[in-house]
């Protein structure tokens, strides 16, 4: 397992009840000494970008829903993007997808997403998962998070709802209960 958990995955355990994470599939944004921090990916509000950001601009209701990225800073936005135009290394979370930080960031986005709504790639979160020194280390050994590498599918897949199960699935491929896997799927 890599030092930094930055850019992985953290996909739910079969046996992590806690109702905020229960099949939850988390992206890690941060992940150092002093802690973690991270969104869920999988998990869409009822609302719509378009209505919630209707006060300060225009945009055109291309049906967006804003996601619930975890449990902590509720009254925080975050914006995980692909734009270009606003690469900002520091913010670079996977090659080619960027956290926007920052009313400057939001603008510009939103901007963007006024101009040229067809070729936009975003996704909105209402909060974030966070973890403090070495807690999500303890929860790793407890066994109640897998890890995998993230992909740009996997923030951006049209089909959040089937997230965990394809995720779990990945990662029992790229680590078989058996070394080399089973010839013959009758000897289970």
């Amino acid at each position: 397992m890599p030092k930094s958990l930055r850019s992985h995955l953290l996909i739910a355990g079969r046996r992590l009840r806690d109702p905020n994470f229960f099949q939850s599939v988390v992206l890690i944004l941060e992940h150092n000494q002093d802690g973690a921090m991270g969104v869920v990916l999988n998990c869409p509000t009822r609302n719509k970008v378009v209505d919630v950001l209707a006060s300060y601009v225009e945009i055109p209701d291309r049906g967006d829903l804003i996601f619930r990225g975890g449990p902590v800073e509720l009254q925080a936005l975050f914006v995980l993007h692909s734009f270009d135009g606003l690469r900002n290394d520091d913010n670079e979370v996977l090659p080619g997808l960027f956290l926007g930080a920052g009313p400057d960031d939001f603008r510009s986005i939103l901007d963007q997403l006024a101009d040229d709504h067809d070729n936009v790639r975003f996704r909105m979160f209402l909060g974030c998962a966070g973890w403090g020194p070495r807690q999500l280390e303890r929860e790793l050994r407890r066994k109640d998070w897998m890890v995998l590498p993230a992909r740009l599918e996997h923030v951006f897949t049209s089909d959040v709802y089937s997230l965990w199960e394809r995720a779990v699935s990945e990662y029992q491929e790229l680590n078989p209960a058996v070394p080399g896997g089973i010839s013959n799927p009758q000897w289970n």
